[in-house]
């Protein structure tokens, strides 16, 4: 009985981690790939501005799509705190875009962890699936014409170094 309640737990947590927020899709899962230019897009962001595809293909710009409970989401958003802070000032535009997420609970997060950047919760998949079908957190790196030059998924989470090395290698 113990070994049967020790690998039913097992099985739900690999489930519970094994995919964030109902990534069950199968085939490709990518829509913009590098090389791509950002699609077209408007979010308003939690401080009342809009962002759009046109605005972020005029400088440098790192789109990010999360949810705030995703592991590997809770992982990498602390993160990019240091990189906004640092790359926004020099003009790199920055789009973090809450996946199938309410303001509260995006607000709730960004509370808990002190974070300053904003964001745009959006309660569905539509711009979300302009640039993929499954997986997040994805993070997408263009060059000031908006060419996509860097994306980067789960697998593994990226780092502070490793944006912080795609954007020093674009700017």
């Amino acid at each position: 009985m113990k070994r049967l309640c020790t690998i039913f737990i097992f099985a739900i947590c690999s489930l519970w981690l094994g995919g964030c927020i109902n990534d069950d899709v199968p085939g490709r899962r990518e829509v913009v790939r590098m090389g791509d230019l950002l699609p077209d897009f408007a979010i308003t962001m939690n401080d009342g501005s809009v962002v759009t595809g046109e605005s972020l293909r005029k400088s440098v710009a790192v789109v990010l799509f999360f949810h705030t409970t995703c592991p590997d989401c809770q992982q990498l958003l602390p993160q990019i705190q240091p990189l906004y802070d640092e790359y926004s000032p020099r003009g790199v535009a920055f789009a973090l875009i809450g996946r199938e997420e309410s303001a509260a609970s995006v607000a709730a997060f960004w509370s808990a962890h002190n974070l300053t950047m904003p964001y745009s919760p959006q309660e569905d998949r539509a711009v979300y699936s302009l640039f993929a079908k499954s997986l997040i957190p994805r993070v997408y790196i263009s060059d000031n014409e908006g060419r996509v030059r860097y994306i980067f998924t789960d697998d593994p989470v990226p780092s502070y170094a490793d944006i912080e090395s795609a954007l020093d290698t674009i700017l």
